[in-house]
């Protein structure tokens, strides 16, 4: 079975190539309730497992510089991939100026050899969906001895001296992370990760359980509780309605001074009048736009050197 797909259009990362390490399985340490593929028991290890040349094989026709990232991803968890560190370094030999990205579940950075390889790729997107081991448990399901202590000791720990871009996700189940006492807990651990930015998402597609997301309004309520210095976006759209709300010159720059927002934000909470006024901002030099992981954000100027990158 063929392990390239796409190029797909992501609006977080550009024009992404992936990668499939497990084609022809689902291969992973979790059982998330939400996960797009059908459950399957956890695994330590792959079993079925694609040569790293027949992956370079097949990736070399499909590279050209249209390509912005090249994407490893996995039927589960991709950096199960026993031949992961090899597979790094013959894509860096043929990648050439195209950035590379791994999409993890995290859990395998106890693990001293994925740590280090992890550490040599150019884009990294870390999941953490709860610091509280119950709910931890109950929305990713991990494999037997995995605990969230020590995946979170290891996130900041790799988030110290990794020099890439570094993304954590946080994906929201309905009753079960999006609480305060939750959001709370995961706001003291992000702010010790030294992140690019940090991507609030839900459900946006037919998860393995039966589990439900939360609303875009939902969404950007919880993105109010967190710390202003983190840089926290707001990754879906899903059940996304417009508010169409009006904000004074006032209310623009207090919101945009507790949580930096998107053009796509923009358009789903102002209604035409504030985003004329936002406009006028911007032109006074009393708003600003920065760049964070591929993704520009309004910000009052004032506060411009407050906000934290990586």
């Amino acid at each position: 079975m063929n392990t390239i797909f796409g190029p797909i259009n992501s609006r977080r990362f550009g024009s992404s190539l992936g990668i499939d390490l497990s084609p022809s399985i689902k291969q992973c340490n979790f059982d998330c309730l939400y996960c797009e593929l059908a459950p399957m028991a956890t695994v330590e290890h792959q079993t079925q497992i694609v040569d790293v040349q027949t992956i370079i094989n097949e990736l070399k026709p499909h590279l050209h510089d249209k390509i912005d990232v090249i994407t490893l991803t996995a039927n589960g968890e991709p950096t199960l991939y026993p031949h992961l560190n090899q597979l790094i370094d013959e894509i860096d030999s043929v990648k050439g100026s195209i950035q590379t990205l791994i999409l993890t579940n995290s859990a395998t950075l106890v693990d001293e050899k994925v740590f280090n390889t992890l550490l040599k790729i150019d884009q990294v997107k870390l999941s953490l969906d709860a610091v509280s081991n119950d709910i931890f448990k109950k929305i990713d399901r991990p494999h037997e001895n995995i605990t969230i202590e020590k995946i979170i000791e290891k996130v900041i720990a790799f988030s110290k001296i990794y020099k890439g871009k570094l993304f954590v996700e946080i994906l929201f189940v309905y009753g079960l992370n999006d609480t305060k006492e939750e959001v709370n807990k995961l706001n003291d651990v992000l702010k010790q990760i030294n992140v690019t930015r940090i991507d609030l998402g839900t459900i946006d597609r037919p998860p393995a359980y039966p589990v439900m997301g939360i609303s875009y309004k939902e969404l950007h309520d919880i993105a109010l509780m967190f710390d202003n210095t983190l840089p926290i976006h707001i990754a879906s759209r899903t059940h996304a309605e417009p508010n169409n709300s009006h904000y004074s010159d006032e209310d623009i720059l207090n919101t945009l001074d507790k949580r930096p927002l998107t053009q796509d934000d923009i358009d789903l909470l102002f209604d035409n009048e504030s985003k004329k006024r936002l406009q006028n901002l911007i032109k006074k030099g009393q708003i600003l736009k920065i760049v964070a992981g591929n993704l520009d954000f309004f910000i009052p100027h004032a506060n411009a050197q407050r906000k934290r990158t990586k």
